[in-house]
């Protein structure tokens, strides 16, 4: 009897050709500015062609119809050492574009209810439940094991460290799931990029445009501070925050976890990744620190585990070599104290022991507690 599986045969792999392709026509508007004034040239075109590429720029704005579902006072962790805080959280709905609808969790200390505070946003990655493992929902046990393994509660973290923290569901995630994504902590992300790139557009470019109607609707709240907003997230949460912090200038610091690498040890020779992560013709453009130097001069943190196998083949040089070219232009702009690797031991995880710190430097939070608006 003949059976139906047989081994691969790895000389018949296409990878290596595509590796090969990949060097050949790669990096066509890598940043190689020399000037601020060719730095702003190369910014104003790149940002134009990832809008083209991610079909950001297709978007259609609508109005934000904000709605506040719920509010409710929650008991958890102030700090590590397990003392408790009483905290506001708001559930609320905005339209992000006609008849889209993107859910979201406010999230601030009680104590510092009254005052203007900072704003940062949070999105999540893969295996959150969207929205609920930054938000700290430790009390569904699902999100519970998810925010013991990857110190996933990040939103809560930058509520007790004085800010008015945002952590919306993504497209695919949590209540934004499609309809046959029937587990909780199971994303359909995947299946919308299915959707979306053959007409245009694609869930990079989705979850960045939403990530800056979150940021109109912030705007709009009496009891935050007015300017920019901070934005963080850890993996899937990264990539949300590089996208919308290089493409929206309202993004005033930025902290990208578990999230830079160079796209050709991480994404095409790791290619069993959600597809969430690709966007059509990027590689012929730009690698991933092309994209962060976009941040430049903001301030900029990324967090990366010594252990992250998502790092690539080459481990942290994989990573070093996309913050080099970030750091390059902030060097340029002469903000070198802008732009922070922290590198822990540890695998694929929210680290924030400098991140939070950082954040609080760049965006000038209260200490709770403290007085003053």
């Amino acid at each position: 009897m003949t059976s139906t599986q047989s081994p691969c045969n790895a000389s018949f792999s296409v990878l290596p050709h595509m590796c090969d392709r990949y060097d050949a026509v790669g990096r066509r508007l890598a940043f190689r500015a020399k000037t601020a004034e060719e730095w702003k040239v190369w910014r104003r075109r790149f940002r134009r062609k990832l809008k083209e590429l991610t079909g950001y720029a297709t978007m259609q704005a609508a109005p934000l119809r904000p709605k506040v579902t719920d509010r409710e006072e929650v008991r958890a962790a102030l700090n590590a050492g397990g003392e408790e805080a009483d905290y506001v959280r708001e559930r609320v709905e905005i339209q992000t574009e006609p008849g889209v609808v993107m859910p979201f969790y406010a999230i601030r200390l009680k104590a510092l209810q009254g005052r203007k505070l900072p704003a940062v946003l949070c999105p999540h990655g893969h295996g959150s439940g969207g929205k609920l493992s930054p938000a700290g929902r430790a009390d569904i046990p699902q999100v519970a094991d998810a925010v013991r393994i990857y110190n996933y509660d990040y939103g809560l973290q930058f509520a007790r460290a004085g800010f008015a923290t945002f952590c919306p569901d993504a497209r695919g995630f949590g209540e934004r799931r499609e309809t046959a994504a029937v587990d909780l902590m199971q994303s359909s992300c995947q299946w919308i990029n299915n959707m979306a790139v053959p007409l245009g557009q694609t869930v990079t470019g989705m979850w960045a445009w939403d990530l800056s109607r979150l940021i109109d609707y912030v705007r709009t709240r009496q009891d935050c501070r007015r300017g920019g907003v901070g934005c963080a997230g850890l993996s899937g949460g990264g990539l949300q925050t590089l996208w919308a912090a290089a493409l929206d200038d309202r993004v005033r610091c930025a902290v990208v976890s578990g999230y830079m690498y160079g796209y050709r040890e991480s994404l095409l020779m790791l290619h069993m990744n959600c597809s969430c992560n690709y966007v059509p013709h990027l590689y012929e453009h730009a690698d991933m620190g092309d994209v962060a130097a976009l941040i430049a001069p903001r301030p900029l943190l990324v967090e990366t585990g010594d252990a992250d196998p998502l790092n690539g083949r080459s481990g942290l040089a994989n990573v070093r070599s996309q913050v080099g070219i970030a750091r390059r232009a902030y060097r340029l702009l002469g903000a070198q104290a802008a732009v922070k690797h922290d590198v822990f031991q540890g695998a694929h995880m929210w680290h924030g022991v400098e991140a939070v710190p950082w954040m609080r430097r760049w965006m000038k939070a209260d200490a709770p507690g403290a007085g003053g608006a």
